[in-house]
């Protein structure tokens, strides 16, 4: 699968305004998709089909279109990215269950399956401070940034 990081929420719009500009079927044979009625993106109430419009807002992104192909039904991941930048995603392989339990290791080599429990608050951390940004220093003279010798490399 492509990855999406460099996906954004506003090429996620550049594609659904092609979406419309175009029409659906024009849209989907255009960039070679197929329509894909079980995942649905829906925007400003009307619905477009999430892996057309997250391959070309990849366009969009990198310059490279991300065919139905790289998706490999993967179908989950793509309502992933997209709830990731702010839409709506609706159809059946959204309502996907958590990730399968990781088998543990015990003693003497057996696994066993973690059982499902609820949840211990997290212990309380101490809150991180963050640091005050300062200016930089400027020089009186010729109001340049001091380098960090604090002695201004023009005016010596």
């Amino acid at each position: 699968m492509a990855t999406f990081s460099a996906v954004t929420r506003q090429h996620v719009l550049q594609a659904i305004a092609e979406y419309d500009e175009r029409g659906g079927e024009a849209f989907l044979g255009v960039y070679g998709f197929e329509a894909s009625p079980e995942l649905q993106l829906v925007h400003e109430g009307r619905r477009y089909d999430s892996t057309a419009i997250l391959g070309v807002a990849h366009r969009f992104a990198t310059g490279r279109l991300a065919t139905s192909d790289e998706f490999h039904g993967d179908l989950p991941a793509v309502a992933a990215v997209l709830r990731r930048r702010g839409f709506d995603v609706t159809g059946p392989a959204v309502a996907v269950a958590g990730p399968a339990p990781v088998p543990r290791r015990v003693a003497a080599g057996r696994t066993t399956t973690p059982r499902t429990t609820t949840p211990r608050p997290a212990a309380a951390r101490p809150a991180r401070r963050s640091t005050e940004e300062r200016p930089p220093a400027i020089c009186p003279t010729c109001f340049t940034v001091l380098p960090a010798t604090g002695v201004c490399d023009t005016c010596g």
